[in-house]
């Protein structure tokens, strides 16, 4: 499948209109359900293989990080092509069992990649990366698969995480 070819159809499956409250607060018309194509293998591989070729190469990094719950299935995918380690992070930290908020490899020193699904304002990876690094982890990129193209790739920036998108809002709606 090309990238157009995948465009087209996660614009097919995930995109919805109607007025839909972000994570961000922001009422938007437009929506994409992650879970629509997050729920697909075909599609859910295909992101994995796509972000793979054109994203990764050239990316320095220890482990992929990917934020729950959306990240999850998208660095899974990722990480069985390529077998990378990965680290799951929660929004926030248990309080039963270990605690912890980064569950698997310890990420003291490591350079973590984090995953996201769809940025909008980029809130969730800037809170993430900071309770990321204060327990020493090392977070400079991210990686999603809609930027929405509302300042979030902006505000990621100020707070020093270079963010790559596999598509734009303008790309899938220009398909």
């Amino acid at each position: 499948m090309t990238k157009q070819e995948l465009c087209k159809e996660i614009y097919k499956v995930a995109h919805i209109t109607g007025e839909f409250k972000l994570r961000s607060g922001v009422t938007s018309h437009e929506y994409f359900d992650k879970y629509q194509f997050e729920s697909r293998p075909t599609l859910l591989k295909e992101i994995g293989k796509q972000i793979n070729e054109t994203i990764i190469p050239g990316l320095e990094f220890d482990m992929l990080a990917p934020l729950e719950m959306g990240g999850i299935p998208i660095a899974t995918a990722i990480s069985l092509q390529n077998n990378y380690d990965m680290v799951l992070v929660r929004k926030e930290a248990k309080e039963y069992g270990t605690c912890k908020l980064a569950e698997g490899p310890d990420i003291a020193g490591k350079k973590l990649l984090i995953i996201e699904d769809v940025v909008t304002s980029g809130g969730q990876i800037i809170i993430s990366a900071g309770e990321l690094r204060q327990r020493g982890a090392i977070v400079e990129e991210a990686i999603c698969v809609i930027n929405r193209e509302a300042g979030g790739e902006e505000k990621l920036k100020e707070a020093g995480i270079k963010l790559h998108s596999l598509f734009t809002m303008t790309e899938l709606k220009d398909v």
